[in-house]
């Protein structure tokens, strides 16, 4: 595949117009249907309606092709998420807005010329990054209809990617208000903007079942206080998104993978807090603990040491999902 960096155009996106198109679309097709069905003879509806659906048992046991995964990397700063990422099969990157390390890493040569999705602006210019969430699903929905080469579909980042969307949300369903009297009151925006986060995977997955591309999610994390039941509460590393977008994301995902850089801690005699020590050595985790949140189909080992640069790290996830030592 060339390497050179190649836009895709966004295409439009059939139903996906603004909400007042849209009503007007659904009115008028409820308006249609009405009419149809006032105008249809009475015995031929009766009859239609009368008629019985014989339920047929279906099944399957092996898939028709191999899919490739759902992946999604959350990981402390300065990780090499980016970096990870570029290494996955012939890739396309969509960017959110500031989220651009990718063109830094390959201005500054750490990672080759890769490809990444360009936007429309006022004026005929082209942007580098995603500012809307229509623009984002727009994009998304012509590299599910246009002919390319591309694999995996590198979202950088997942929780940019949220934050447009709960804009789009704010705007177009509580007038733009963020104070507790429209989107925040009662945390009912982040509720509401399930409905279009929910579209987004939907056609993640189109992506996946029509055209073989995979997802390779990144996403920073953070640090929550995790209520236990059992006994006293403590912190661990989530990604950076509201716990309603999480809850629905982690069980559509396949792997789930924490990066983070091994540390030792070292606490002198008679004193509380420890020194740390170490640092340099990179670490992924594709198992839930009480630290992190992480999970895998795939037998994965419960840690994998990464490499010194990213090519060799991907070798090592490579190894590791093939059951290699």
């Amino acid at each position: 595949m060339d390497n050179t960096s190649t836009p895709v155009m966004p295409a439009s996106i059939p139903g996906d117009g603004s909400a007042a198109a849209s009503a007007a679309d659904e009115k008028q097709s409820s308006q249609s249907t009405l009419a149809r069905s006032k105008s249809a003879p009475r015995v031929g509806r009766l009859r239609t309606a009368s008629v019985p659906r014989t339920p047929k048992l279906m099944v399957a046991m092996a898939l028709p092709k191999e899919r490739p995964d759902h992946v999604l990397v959350h990981a402390v700063q300065g990780w090499g998420k980016t970096s990870l990422a570029a290494q996955a099969p012939s890739p396309v990157f969509l960017m959110t807005k500031n989220e651009t390390g990718l063109l830094t890493l390959i201005q500054h040569g750490q990672l080759p010329p890769t490809p990444w999705l360009q936007f429309p602006r006022t004026g005929g210019s082209m942007g580098d990054e995603a500012t809307t969430w229509l623009s984002a699903i727009d994009a998304l929905t012509a590299l599910l209809l246009e002919k390319h080469q591309f694999q995996t579909l590198c979202l950088d980042t997942l929780n940019g990617l949220e934050r447009l969307c709960h804009e789009y949300v704010c705007a177009t369903s509580y007038d733009g208000d963020w104070s507790e009297k429209g989107f925040l009151g009662f945390q009912r925006g982040y509720e509401t903007s399930l409905h279009e986060w929910r579209k987004l995977l939907n056609l993640l997955d189109l992506l996946r079942d029509e055209r073989g591309i995979g997802t390779f999610a990144i996403c920073h994390t953070q640090v929550k206080t995790q209520a236990n039941p059992l006994g006293r509460d403590y912190d661990r590393f989530i990604p950076n998104v509201h716990k309603k977008t999480w809850d629905l994301t982690h069980g559509w995902c396949d792997l789930c993978l924490f990066g983070r850089f091994e540390v030792e801690v070292v606490a002198d005699k008679g004193k509380t807090k420890g020194k740390g020590r170490g640092g340099s050595t990179r670490m992924l985790y594709t198992s839930y603990t009480a630290c992190w949140d992480a999970k895998n189909r795939h037998g994965l080992p419960d840690e994998i040491v990464m490499g010194d640069d990213p090519r060799e790290s991907w070798q090592q996830v490579q190894a590791a999902l093939c059951g290699e030592d």
